[in-house]
């Protein structure tokens, strides 16, 4: 008889994960590759890391540090938020995790209760929904629109809380995947209905810093009781250092520590020290941002030539989210024949919205221009074809 498995092992896998896995066969195979499904940098760290981290390996035991983050790096990213975005944060409230990901684990529990309604965007980042569902907090999907920039809104909020309370909301600003923001009034106005209705705020910040016309504005500004999240991953290309961090409200402070002391004693250390130098490499990192500018650039261009009409606007991260529904219903299917066909790998948006991805795509632009120029051309031939 077959050992039980847990309820909350049973989440919906991460589709581009599954993309990923598909490509690396098809390269193993033989055949070549062009990568416009992950959400990662194509670049590595910036070279002021990689000192740092090499002086660490030569001259540092390397052990455990204290739950919240060497106070170091603590202190640097509260000077970030005063020179970034002209906001005053303590680098008491500041806690250094496991990347992102580590994050949205440590305030979804410290935040939420089993049975707890936690409202997000759809599309959205698939892992909110999975995480939350793990923990047996019911994500409750907002179903924005173009119209809405695909981002939450105090009308669909009023829509969700009709049909039950609503404990929490999701906020990203950029976005993953549309790569939309909302502006200044917007996002006050979210904050303030938050406030009014006792919801808690946690606002995925990881894509700032990756922004074409304008910056990003940060939940930082408007509120102490919102949860900031962000990583080094993206803009600071450091996705595999394992890397993030928050901004917790004074309320949360002991629950977060505590729960990161149990479930990952801290963060990486030898990241950790490297990513104190990371804020001092901003010519580099600039000039990753320019890449992606003109990647995005490209892309909206020549995509509408393959056949790709109707796009979000991409006004940050590294991502375009098309519809499709003129050429499909399906887009696992029609993601596998692009990757079969045209050997450029796409996402499908079955992965950002369960109920209406079936008819969207992700392009990720974050690699060179050279590949990003090669797959437009590949997806306007196979369309040709």
């Amino acid at each position: 008889m077959p050992l039980k498995t847990a309820i909350r092992g049973r989440i919906s896998p991460f589709i581009v994960m599954e993309v990923m896995r598909a490509a690396a066969e098809r390269e193993k195979s033989g055949a070549d590759v062009l990568h416009m499904e992950v959400g990662q940098p194509g670049t590595g760290a910036p070279q002021g890391v990689i000192d740092a981290a090499r002086a660490a390996l030569n001259d540092q035991r390397l052990g455990y540090t204290v739950a919240l983050g060497i106070p170091e790096l603590r202190q640097a990213i509260a000077r970030h938020y005063q020179d970034y975005y002209g906001v005053a944060v303590p680098a008491e409230r500041i806690v250094v995790t496991t990347g992102s990901s580590g994050a949205f684990m440590l305030s979804f529990l410290a935040a939420f209760d089993p049975g707890d309604r936690v409202a997000l965007a759809a599309p959205g980042y698939p892992c909110y929904r999975n995480i939350l569902s793990a923990l047996g907090v019911e994500p409750v999907s907002l179903m924005s629109t173009l119209e809405d920039r695909f981002q939450p809104t105090p009308d669909l909020l009023d829509r969700a809380r009709a049909e039950g309370p609503v404990h929490g909301l999701i906020v990203a600003s950029p976005s993953n995947p549309t790569g939309t923001m909302l502006d200044a009034d917007a996002f006050r106005a979210l904050v303030d209905y938050c406030v009014q209705h006792d919801i808690r705020l946690i606002s995925d910040e990881i894509y700032h810093g990756i922004t074409y016309r304008r910056k990003a504005d940060t939940a930082a500004a408007f509120a102490d009781q919102a949860v900031v999240i962000n990583s080094f991953s993206k803009y600071f290309s450091m996705t595999g250092w394992r890397l993030g961090w928050m901004v917790v409200p004074s309320d949360l402070m002991r629950p977060v520590e505590s729960l990161a002391q149990n479930f990952f004693i801290s963060p990486p250390t030898l990241s950790q020290i490297a990513a104190v130098a990371a804020f001092d490499c901003q010519a580099e990192l600039q000039a990753n941002v320019a890449r992606y500018a003109a990647n995005r650039e490209m892309l909206l261009r020549e995509l509408p030539n393959a056949g790709f009409t109707e796009l979000a606007p991409s006004d940050g991260a590294f991502y375009i989210y098309a519809d499709v529904g003129h050429m499909t219903d399906d887009s696992e299917a029609f993601c596998r024949r692009i990757l079969n066909e045209a050997g450029v790998a796409v996402t499908p948006g079955v992965d950002f919205d369960p109920e209406r991805g079936n008819r969207f795509v992700r392009f990720s632009f974050a690699e060179s221009t050279g590949e990003m120029t090669n797959a437009a051309m590949a997806l306007k031939t196979w369309r040709a074809g």
